[in-house]
């Protein structure tokens, strides 16, 4: 092997099972060195006036990097942690250590890609290559039965070609060591630890996978009770399908199916965004904001009595399941009439599970705007939840 040194630069893939960017990092290299850094762009207030990043999800995000370094230090590797610009870090660690190539996960909407795209032209100038991967996603864009241009705007469409005509790629081998350099650096952990690390990164995403195939209710949608991991990429895609489809069977094959076609929009989303670029994050109608009506809203203080309180579970979890983050969103597009972009923000600052495609995706076609038109939702949608709900009390 030769004397090769590979920077991995952790991001929304916080595994190391399955992780193609480190696998193959491992592979050519005679040394990996693995880094984090926690960029300061994604904990500003964005233009609808919420926080890019809230507190809980902020504390999950630590919690999970700190279970990642944990497990890195268990197999002779470590973590590099750090707060600050990616474009001014990367560039001086490449030159301390005389790293070959800066290897990481692409992403897809636009905020990710104009950083890895400064990143890219940072290492440039130090004449280093940031090289992509593709792997947050359940289907391999190279196996998909069509180009992505050509990728079918109609979700079941999508579905069923995609599960006609491709596959899901076996996971990759776990690895037993990671050399480092060394005389590489120890880096102080940048925030606080609250909580047991236990309770984050890949175990407890192991545990989650074990919990939804041992609950008792087999009709019960446990899709958010994997998303977290799946958001912050501790739990591939793929492995999550592998182990339910391998558990199947006749009592469980409806929750497992609720759970895959949660990978299945996940998917989507992510394609989508990579078809028409920044498609999810624009509102074509452009409704007029009422602040005072967005503040109730954020605050629980509305009236709708259930809608306080998922919006009270929202704040202090940071979690709705998919059922109660449908009443809330046609809630806020059709009762209180506020812009979608402006709930899809509040989202982006309170959800744990928070992914830029699938969120923003997800509450553009509870507007009525999303590129897949049969599961575009309406008032009339909204007006048939609530009269259900009422019934219910």
């Amino acid at each position: 092997m030769s004397r090769k040194v590979i920077l991995v630069w952790f991001r929304n893939d916080l595994r190391i099972a399955d992780n193609e960017v480190l696998h193959s990092a491992v592979e050519k290299s005679a040394f990996v060195i693995p880094v984090y850094i926690f960029d300061p762009r994604y904990y500003v207030q964005g233009r609808q006036g919420f926080k890019n990043t809230g507190e809980l999800r902020h504390e999950y995000i630590v919690h999970s990097v700190a279970a990642l370094k944990d497990k890195l230090q268990s197999l002779g590797g470590d973590l590099l942690t750090y707060e600050g610009y990616p474009e001014e870090i990367l560039p001086q660690l490449v030159q301390k250590y005389e790293v070959d190539e800066v290897y990481h996960h692409r992403e897809v909407a636009q905020r990710e890609t104009r950083i890895s795209e400064i990143v890219e032209e940072s290492l440039w100038q130090v004449k280093r290559n940031l090289r992509h991967f593709i792997g947050h996603t359940l289907f391999h864009k190279e196996d998909l039965p069509f180009p992505i241009r050509d990728i079918p705007n109609d979700f079941n469409t999508f579905k069923k070609k995609v599960v006609k005509e491709s596959f899901v790629r076996a996971c990759l081998p776990d690895l037993q060591s990671i050399s480092i350099p060394p005389h590489l650096e120890k880096t102080d952990f940048p925030f606080p630890l609250q909580y047991d690390i236990k309770d984050y990164g890949e175990g407890a995403a192991q545990e989650a996978l074990k919990n939804v195939l041992s609950h008792p209710d087999n009709r019960k949608d446990l899709y958010t009770t994997l998303s977290p991991y799946l958001a912050l990429g501790v739990l591939s895609a793929a492995e999550t399908y592998h182990f339910l489809t391998k558990h199947e069977s006749v009592q469980n094959k409806k929750k497992i199916a609720h759970i895959v076609d949660g990978l299945f929009w996940r998917d989507y989303y992510r394609f989508m965004v990579k078809k028409f670029s920044n498609c999810y994050f624009k509102d074509e109608k452009e409704a007029e904001s009422n602040e005072a009506v967005i503040q109730s809203f954020v605050q629980a203080q509305t009236e709708d009595e259930y809608a306080n309180t998922l919006l009270t579970k929202l704040h202090d979890e940071g979690m709705l399941t998919r059922a109660e983050r449908e009443y809330v969103a046609l809630y806020f597009v059709y009762e209180l009439n506020q812009p979608w972009l402006t709930g899809a923000a509040y989202f982006e600052q309170q959800l744990i599970d928070y992914a830029p495609a699938t969120i923003y995706g997800y509450w553009s076609h509870i507007a009525g705007q999303g590129t897949s038109v049969k599961n575009n939702r309406s008032e009339e949608n909204w007006l048939r939840i609530k009269k259900a709900k009422k019934q219910e009390v």
